[in-house]
């Protein structure tokens, strides 16, 4: 049996030490330290009870309270952990469902990808450093064939945690797209040169179509080629997201780049309602005429006009006039520019050729333009009745809550530039993205913050490493929750 004794070697200092039997003669197992104090004295003879449970599995007759008091002369500080952020992310994914794929390995590359974004490999080596969750990247190879069939069942989870924590009902469904380019300049069939909202145009991208709810809480994705003309990617889209859903009756709402007389017609032939915006620089002269006699120039003004793509809803903006006629100008001055100085001659928005090589100010466009000035056009199929002008409006300005995903999704979780050459590689890539832009979304709904703002308050949770050299056992010290982190967690009801 380990024991425990205090020698005196001089007045002033006391030596602990552990010891047992052997023999019938003392046998010093462990010099614990010396102590000047008998606060001193206390710390190392709890160090030495310490070194006796680890080395005997020894229990006292009475359970002893957990010791705080550590004597840093027998510590040796290892570094830090993010545990707090490894744990509380754990809980978010299992709150929105993720668990129900039944892969950590997954959970825990969506959790590096929001901690801090990083190959795919490299993240490996992250978990690691920053939370000390270890796996091989043989793992990773063998695994991560197997989650590519996971798409359309973390859509599902995504679905069913928008209906019971937002309340989404499929009245109205938010679609957009945006461009992801490669480090590379090689294209095949998926990686295709198109054009760039990146302005990568060099480069070869993909189409990512996104759909939100009117919360902005992301449920469904897909994925084009980068050639895909983005009017193009509108009806698959939501045509798959039907058939998927088995959804009878929808609002799509879009910007103007979905709208097309092929795109209105399978909208109405599927019984589907739409808003998306006009471009009014593309509609007919009779139109023009129309909108220019009807529209009163003053704020909150609207008119509706019937067309063949549905009503044509029109609003009056001084803001707007003052924005467009600033923009005007500024064409115009390029324009003036160009036909001043030939041996520029590229064509501009007010320029026209008129002999070859020859440029002049195109005048007619200059005067249409004036007279649309701090007009917003819209077109839909929902009836007055059912929705009026104003509410048409305002669900279509809702657009930007679709851009906050496709920002975090760019620029916090870096879904690109994409480094991957291989159509699995890059679908598994998304997946991943997908699913960490789906908790981003709900910690940015829950808590009113920004997920990077997010991050930066739980990163201040740290858990420091230390080694007892006595026991040789790793403790972990937790530093306290901050205040901000406290409101956040009552945010998430994780906290009461």
């Amino acid at each position: 049996m380990y024991k425990i004794r205090a020698v005196s070697y001089s007045e002033h200092s006391v030596s602990i030490q552990v010891y047992i039997i052997e023999n019938r003669k003392r046998k010093i197992i462990k010099h614990i330290g010396t102590a000047k104090t008998e606060e001193e004295k206390e710390n190392l003879i709890r160090l030495a009870q310490d070194f006796i449970k680890k080395k005997s599995k020894q229990l006292g007759l009475f359970e002893e309270p957990n010791n705080k008091i550590l004597n840093l002369s027998q510590l040796q500080y290892n570094g830090i952990y993010y545990q707090f952020f490894y744990e509380l992310l754990h809980k978010l994914l299992i709150n929105i469902g993720f668990d129900k794929h039944r892969n950590n390995f997954l959970l825990d590359l969506v959790i590096i990808r929001l901690f801090e974004p990083t190959s795919k490999l490299q993240s490996i080596v992250l978990l690691e450093q920053y939370f000390g969750v270890k796996y091989r990247r043989q793992n990773y190879y063998e695994s991560a064939p197997k989650w590519l069939d996971l798409k359309e069942k973390t859509e599902k989870i995504a679905l069913r945690f928008a209906k019971e924590h937002y309340d989404f009902k499929f009245d109205l469904l938010f679609y957009d797209v945006t461009t992801l380019y490669f480090e590379t300049f090689e294209e095949d069939d998926l990686r295709r040169n198109g054009f760039s909202k990146d302005n990568k145009s060099q480069q070869p991208q993909i189409l990512v179509a996104l759909m939100v709810t009117k919360d902005g809480f992301p449920i469904a994705y897909e994925v084009f080629s980068g050639s895909t003309f983005e009017g193009h990617t509108f009806i698959p889209s939501i045509q798959k997201f039907i058939t998927k859903n088995k959804v009878k009756d929808f609002t799509i709402i879009a910007d103007a780049a979905m709208i097309s007389d092929d795109n209105i017609k399978e909208l109405i032939a599927n019984n589907l309602k739409y808003i998306v915006g006009a471009r009014l620089g593309n509609i007919t002269h009779q139109l023009f005429e129309k909108i220019d006699k009807m529209m009163v120039r003053k704020d909150g003004q609207t008119i509706r006009i019937p067309t063949e793509k549905g009503f044509l809803i029109c609003s009056y903006s001084s803001a707007r006039y003052r924005k467009d006629k600033y923009e005007m100008e500024k064409q115009i001055k390029k324009a003036e520019l160009m036909v001043a100085n030939p041996s520029k001659n590229k064509k501009t928005k007010f320029t026209k050729t008129v002999e070859k090589n020859k440029l002049e100010i195109n005048k007619s466009l200059i005067e249409k333009t004036k007279k649309l000035l701090g007009i917003k056009g819209y077109y839909t199929n929902l009836e007055e009745a059912l929705a009026s002008n104003a509410l048409i409006i305002e669900r279509y300005h809702e657009l930007y809550k679709i851009e906050q995903n496709f920002r975090i999704a760019k620029s916090d979780l870096q879904t690109r530039p994409i480094f991957h050459f291989k159509e699995e590689p890059i679908k598994l890539h998304l997946l991943i993205c997908f699913m960490a832009l789906v908790v981003s979304r709900n910690i940015e709904l829950s808590t009113g913050a920004s997920i990077r703002n997010f991050i930066q308050e739980c990163k201040k949770i740290t858990d420091a490493r230390l080694t007892n050299l006595i026991t040789k056992e790793e403790i972990t010290m937790r530093s306290p929750l901050t205040p901000k982190i406290n409101e956040f967690l009552i945010k998430l009801n994780l906290l009461t």
